[in-house]
Protein backbone atom coordinates (compact mmCIF):
# COMPACT_ATOMS: atom_id res chain seq x y z
CA UNK A 1 0.00 0.00 0.00
CA UNK A 2 1.31 3.44 -0.91
CA UNK A 3 2.09 5.58 2.18
CA UNK A 4 -0.24 8.37 0.99
CA UNK A 5 -3.27 6.21 1.77
CA UNK A 6 -4.59 3.88 4.46
CA UNK A 7 -6.91 0.90 4.51
CA UNK A 8 -9.71 3.33 5.36
CA UNK A 9 -9.21 5.09 2.00
CA UNK A 10 -9.50 1.74 0.22
CA UNK A 11 -12.57 0.68 2.19
CA UNK A 12 -14.29 4.03 1.59
CA UNK A 13 -13.50 3.88 -2.12
CA UNK A 14 -14.79 0.33 -2.47
CA UNK A 15 -18.02 1.22 -0.63
CA UNK A 16 -18.76 4.79 -1.75
CA UNK A 17 -16.91 5.02 -5.06
CA UNK A 18 -15.27 8.30 -4.03
CA UNK A 19 -12.57 9.42 -1.57
CA UNK A 20 -10.23 12.39 -1.04
CA UNK A 21 -6.47 11.77 -1.33
CA UNK A 22 -4.52 14.63 0.23
CA UNK A 23 -1.34 15.62 -1.57
CA UNK A 24 -1.45 13.00 -4.33
CA UNK A 25 0.16 15.37 -6.85
CA UNK A 26 1.76 17.74 -4.32
CA UNK A 27 5.24 17.22 -5.80
CA UNK A 28 3.97 17.62 -9.37
CA UNK A 29 1.95 20.86 -9.08
CA UNK A 30 4.44 23.05 -10.96
CA UNK A 31 4.83 20.41 -13.67
CA UNK A 32 1.07 20.06 -14.14
CA UNK A 33 0.57 23.83 -14.20
CA UNK A 34 3.19 24.09 -16.94
CA UNK A 35 1.47 21.31 -18.86
CA UNK A 36 -1.89 23.05 -18.61
CA UNK A 37 -0.43 26.29 -19.95
CA UNK A 38 1.14 24.37 -22.84
CA UNK A 39 -2.19 22.61 -23.48
CA UNK A 40 -4.13 25.90 -23.57
CA UNK A 41 -1.56 27.53 -25.85
CA UNK A 42 -1.50 24.48 -28.15
CA UNK A 43 -4.96 22.87 -27.86
CA UNK A 44 -5.55 19.41 -29.25
CA UNK A 45 -8.25 18.21 -31.67
CA UNK A 46 -10.75 17.60 -28.85
CA UNK A 47 -10.37 21.00 -27.16
CA UNK A 48 -13.68 22.65 -26.34
CA UNK A 49 -14.97 26.02 -25.19
CA UNK A 50 -18.06 25.26 -23.12
CA UNK A 51 -19.85 28.61 -22.87
CA UNK A 52 -22.65 30.09 -24.93
CA UNK A 53 -22.35 33.65 -26.28
CA UNK A 54 -24.31 35.15 -23.39
CA UNK A 55 -22.35 33.38 -20.64
CA UNK A 56 -19.49 35.10 -18.82
CA UNK A 57 -15.95 33.88 -18.24
CA UNK A 58 -14.23 30.96 -19.95
CA UNK A 59 -14.66 27.20 -19.49
CA UNK A 60 -11.97 25.33 -21.44
CA UNK A 61 -11.46 21.61 -21.55
CA UNK A 62 -9.30 19.24 -23.56
CA UNK A 63 -8.28 15.61 -23.29
CA UNK A 64 -6.02 12.86 -24.68
CA UNK A 65 -2.89 15.01 -24.85
CA UNK A 66 -0.44 13.18 -22.59
CA UNK A 67 1.55 11.66 -25.46
CA UNK A 68 2.31 15.14 -26.89
CA UNK A 69 2.63 17.17 -23.67
CA UNK A 70 5.77 15.99 -21.85
CA UNK A 71 4.71 17.47 -18.51
CA UNK A 72 1.61 15.26 -18.45
CA UNK A 73 3.56 12.14 -19.43
CA UNK A 74 6.07 12.84 -16.66
CA UNK A 75 3.26 13.03 -14.09
CA UNK A 76 1.48 9.94 -15.40
CA UNK A 77 4.61 7.80 -15.36
CA UNK A 78 6.37 9.08 -12.25
CA UNK A 79 3.79 10.40 -9.74
CA UNK A 80 2.26 8.17 -7.02
CA UNK A 81 -1.05 8.09 -8.93
CA UNK A 82 -0.61 4.69 -10.59
CA UNK A 83 0.25 2.82 -7.39
CA UNK A 84 -2.47 4.60 -5.41
CA UNK A 85 -4.93 3.69 -8.18
CA UNK A 86 -3.93 0.02 -7.92
CA UNK A 87 -4.53 0.14 -4.16
CA UNK A 88 -7.93 1.83 -4.45
CA UNK A 89 -9.14 -0.40 -7.29
CA UNK A 90 -7.65 -3.53 -5.69
CA UNK A 91 -6.03 -4.24 -9.04
CA UNK A 92 -2.72 -5.89 -9.88
CA UNK A 93 -2.04 -3.59 -12.78
CA UNK A 94 -3.00 -0.13 -14.00
CA UNK A 95 -3.45 1.15 -17.55
CA UNK A 96 -3.73 4.76 -18.70
CA UNK A 97 -7.10 5.60 -20.23
CA UNK A 98 -6.75 9.34 -20.75
CA UNK A 99 -5.85 12.72 -19.29
CA UNK A 100 -8.28 15.65 -19.08
CA UNK A 101 -7.76 19.36 -18.41
CA UNK A 102 -10.64 21.57 -17.24
CA UNK A 103 -10.09 25.30 -16.67
CA UNK A 104 -12.68 27.75 -15.36
CA UNK A 105 -11.39 31.29 -15.47
CA UNK A 106 -12.50 33.84 -12.82
CA UNK A 107 -16.12 34.90 -13.14
CA UNK A 108 -17.26 31.78 -14.98
CA UNK A 109 -20.77 31.08 -13.73
CA UNK A 110 -21.25 27.96 -15.89
CA UNK A 111 -21.53 24.78 -13.83
CA UNK A 112 -20.13 21.45 -14.96
CA UNK A 113 -23.32 19.42 -15.54
CA UNK A 114 -24.03 16.36 -13.42
CA UNK A 115 -22.88 13.26 -15.31
CA UNK A 116 -21.25 9.86 -15.07
CA UNK A 117 -18.17 9.26 -17.20
CA UNK A 118 -18.81 5.57 -17.89
CA UNK A 119 -21.67 6.01 -20.43
CA UNK A 120 -19.41 8.18 -22.60
CA UNK A 121 -16.56 5.64 -22.56
CA UNK A 122 -15.99 2.44 -24.51
CA UNK A 123 -14.71 0.69 -21.40
CA UNK A 124 -16.57 -1.32 -18.77
CA UNK A 125 -15.35 -2.78 -15.50
CA UNK A 126 -15.50 -2.38 -11.76
CA UNK A 127 -11.82 -1.46 -11.45
CA UNK A 128 -11.69 2.14 -12.66
CA UNK A 129 -10.56 5.41 -11.09
CA UNK A 130 -10.36 9.07 -12.05
CA UNK A 131 -8.20 11.50 -10.10
CA UNK A 132 -9.42 15.12 -10.20
CA UNK A 133 -6.80 17.52 -8.87
CA UNK A 134 -7.02 21.33 -8.67
CA UNK A 135 -3.94 23.41 -9.38
CA UNK A 136 -5.43 26.32 -7.41
CA UNK A 137 -7.04 26.34 -3.95
CA UNK A 138 -10.75 25.57 -4.32
CA UNK A 139 -13.78 25.81 -2.08
CA UNK A 140 -17.08 26.40 -3.91
CA UNK A 141 -15.63 25.40 -7.30
CA UNK A 142 -14.56 21.97 -6.06
CA UNK A 143 -15.68 18.67 -7.59
CA UNK A 144 -18.97 17.30 -6.25
CA UNK A 145 -19.63 13.54 -6.25
CA UNK A 146 -22.74 11.53 -5.31
CA UNK A 147 -21.65 8.76 -2.98
CA UNK A 148 -22.76 5.29 -4.05
CA UNK A 149 -24.02 6.34 -7.48
CA UNK A 150 -21.68 3.82 -9.13
CA UNK A 151 -24.03 1.10 -7.85
CA UNK A 152 -27.23 2.50 -9.38
CA UNK A 153 -29.22 0.01 -11.46
CA UNK A 154 -29.33 2.15 -14.63
CA UNK A 155 -26.67 4.58 -15.88
CA UNK A 156 -27.45 8.29 -16.10
CA UNK A 157 -28.30 9.71 -19.53
CA UNK A 158 -25.17 11.17 -21.16
CA UNK A 159 -25.67 14.59 -22.77
CA UNK A 160 -23.62 17.09 -24.77
CA UNK A 161 -22.47 19.85 -22.43
CA UNK A 162 -22.92 22.83 -24.72
CA UNK A 163 -26.06 21.90 -26.68
CA UNK A 164 -27.54 19.92 -23.75
CA UNK A 165 -28.76 17.31 -26.26
CA UNK A 166 -28.71 13.52 -25.80
CA UNK A 167 -25.37 11.88 -26.59
CA UNK A 168 -26.79 8.56 -27.88
CA UNK A 169 -30.10 7.72 -29.62
CA UNK A 170 -31.19 5.08 -27.05
CA UNK A 171 -32.25 7.42 -24.23
CA UNK A 172 -34.71 4.87 -22.81
CA UNK A 173 -31.76 2.75 -21.65
CA UNK A 174 -30.74 5.46 -19.20
CA UNK A 175 -32.17 7.19 -16.17
CA UNK A 176 -32.76 10.96 -16.55
CA UNK A 177 -30.11 13.28 -15.13
CA UNK A 178 -31.12 13.85 -11.49
CA UNK A 179 -30.87 16.99 -9.37
CA UNK A 180 -28.80 15.71 -6.43
CA UNK A 181 -29.24 18.90 -4.38
CA UNK A 182 -33.02 18.96 -4.73
CA UNK A 183 -33.28 15.21 -4.19
CA UNK A 184 -31.19 15.20 -1.01
CA UNK A 185 -28.50 12.86 -2.29
CA UNK A 186 -25.26 12.22 -0.37
CA UNK A 187 -22.96 14.72 -2.10
CA UNK A 188 -19.26 14.59 -1.21
CA UNK A 189 -17.18 17.71 -1.77
CA UNK A 190 -14.09 19.11 -0.14
CA UNK A 191 -12.12 22.33 0.11
CA UNK A 192 -8.86 21.39 -1.61
CA UNK A 193 -5.30 22.62 -1.97
CA UNK A 194 -3.23 22.33 -5.15
CA UNK A 195 -2.16 18.70 -5.60
CA UNK A 196 -4.96 17.18 -3.52
CA UNK A 197 -7.09 14.76 -5.53
CA UNK A 198 -10.60 13.37 -5.46
CA UNK A 199 -10.56 9.72 -6.53
CA UNK A 200 -13.83 8.50 -8.03
CA UNK A 201 -14.99 5.60 -10.18
CA UNK A 202 -16.15 6.02 -13.77
CA UNK A 203 -19.71 5.28 -12.63
CA UNK A 204 -19.88 8.04 -10.01
CA UNK A 205 -22.28 10.92 -10.74
CA UNK A 206 -20.32 14.16 -10.44
CA UNK A 207 -20.31 17.82 -11.40
CA UNK A 208 -18.99 21.19 -10.24
CA UNK A 209 -20.28 24.67 -9.61
CA UNK A 210 -19.14 27.65 -11.61
CA UNK A 211 -16.08 29.63 -10.59
CA UNK A 212 -17.36 32.94 -9.27
CA UNK A 213 -14.10 33.68 -7.44
CA UNK A 214 -11.38 36.07 -8.56
CA UNK A 215 -8.83 33.31 -9.17
CA UNK A 216 -8.50 30.62 -11.81
CA UNK A 217 -9.66 27.07 -11.26
CA UNK A 218 -7.31 24.84 -13.19
CA UNK A 219 -7.94 21.13 -12.79
CA UNK A 220 -6.03 18.11 -14.06
CA UNK A 221 -7.81 14.79 -14.26
CA UNK A 222 -6.31 11.37 -14.93
CA UNK A 223 -8.44 8.35 -15.87
CA UNK A 224 -7.02 4.90 -15.14
CA UNK A 225 -8.31 1.33 -15.45
CA UNK A 226 -7.48 -1.97 -13.78
CA UNK A 227 -7.54 -5.72 -14.31
CA UNK A 228 -11.20 -6.18 -15.24
CA UNK A 229 -11.54 -3.27 -17.71
CA UNK A 230 -12.76 -4.40 -21.13
CA UNK A 231 -13.73 -2.73 -24.40
CA UNK A 232 -17.50 -2.40 -24.92
CA UNK A 233 -19.46 -1.29 -27.98
CA UNK A 234 -21.68 1.79 -27.53
CA UNK A 235 -24.63 2.87 -29.73
CA UNK A 236 -22.64 5.74 -31.22
CA UNK A 237 -19.25 7.48 -31.17
CA UNK A 238 -17.78 7.61 -27.67
CA UNK A 239 -16.02 10.46 -25.90
CA UNK A 240 -13.08 10.24 -26.25
CA UNK A 241 -13.53 8.46 -29.60
CA UNK A 242 -9.99 7.09 -30.18
CA UNK A 243 -10.57 6.63 -33.93
CA UNK A 244 -8.98 3.57 -35.52
CA UNK A 245 -8.50 1.70 -32.24
CA UNK A 246 -9.51 -1.62 -33.84
CA UNK A 247 -10.67 -3.24 -30.59
CA UNK A 248 -13.52 -5.72 -30.23
CA UNK A 249 -16.17 -6.35 -27.56
CA UNK A 250 -14.68 -7.90 -24.42
CA UNK A 251 -11.07 -7.15 -25.31
CA UNK A 252 -8.52 -5.82 -22.81
CA UNK A 253 -7.53 -2.30 -23.88
CA UNK A 254 -4.61 -2.46 -26.28
CA UNK A 255 -1.40 -1.74 -24.39
CA UNK A 256 0.29 0.20 -27.19
CA UNK A 257 -2.44 2.86 -26.92
CA UNK A 258 -3.27 2.44 -23.22
CA UNK A 259 0.04 1.48 -21.61
CA UNK A 260 0.48 -0.35 -18.33
CA UNK A 261 2.04 2.14 -15.90
CA UNK A 262 1.99 -0.02 -12.76
CA UNK A 263 2.11 -3.76 -12.19
CA UNK A 264 2.55 -5.64 -8.94
CA UNK A 265 5.47 -8.05 -8.98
Amino acid sequence: MHPLITQTHIDDYQRDGVVLIKGLFADQVDTIRAGIERNMAEPGPYASENLKDNESGRFFDDYCNWTRIPEFEEVIRHSPAAEVAADLMQSNRVQVFHDHVLVKEPGTSKATPWHQDSPYYFVEGRQTVSFWSPMDPVTDASLRCVSGSHAWEKPVLPTRWLSESDFYPNSDDYTPVPDPDAEGMDIREWAMEPGDAVAFGFGILHGARGNTSEQRRRAFSLRLVGDDARYVERPGPTSPPFPGHGMHEGQVLREDWFPVIFERS
